[in-house]
């Protein structure tokens, strides 16, 4: 029984050893703690919020361009409504070609109207030819009556 325990417990020994080092050995869990998932997924919902956020912003300043500023084909169609008036204007048989003022650009980039044209408006309102005034109005705005005259009536 000696000689058996003298052989065994070398063998015992080192499987124990060669246990100890496999294990020492095998790489470790390569899985996330729960600190580090929770910080992904904050992470994901963070980026998905943004990217929602950047996607109605843009959403809501297309709706204000597109109630603010005219299409592409109104914008065609006033500048080519302005040609056409421009040419008539030019015309000596046209009124402005018979002594009245005619503006090229009678509304400002600002919205405002061009100070020499309200300037002629306030002094034509001013000596009674209220009627001449919108008429004037309405050909270098095309505004419709109704605003015409009550801007009139207001100088």
């Amino acid at each position: 029984m000696g000689d058996v325990l003298i052989v065994i417990l070398p063998v015992l020994i080192l499987l124990a050893v060669l246990w100890a080092l496999s294990t020492a050995l095998k790489p470790r869990d390569t899985g996330m703690s729960d600190a580090e998932r929770y910080q992904l997924d904050l992470a994901r919902r963070s980026q998905a919020h943004y990217a929602a956020q950047v996607q109605a912003a843009t959403a809501a300043r297309a709706r204000v361009d597109a109630a603010t500023r005219p299409s592409q084909n109104e914008q065609q169609h006033t500048q080519q409504q302005d040609h056409a008036r421009a040419a008539l204007l030019g015309q000596p048989g046209s009124i402005a070609g018979q002594g009245q003022h005619a503006f090229q650009s009678a509304v400002l980039p600002g919205g405002q109207l061009n100070p020499q044209l309200a300037l002629q408006l306030q002094s034509m309102a001013r000596n009674g030819q209220k009627i001449q005034a919108i008429r004037l109005l309405r050909q270098a705005t095309h505004s419709d009556l109704l605003t015409a005259k009550q801007y009139v009536d207001r100088l």
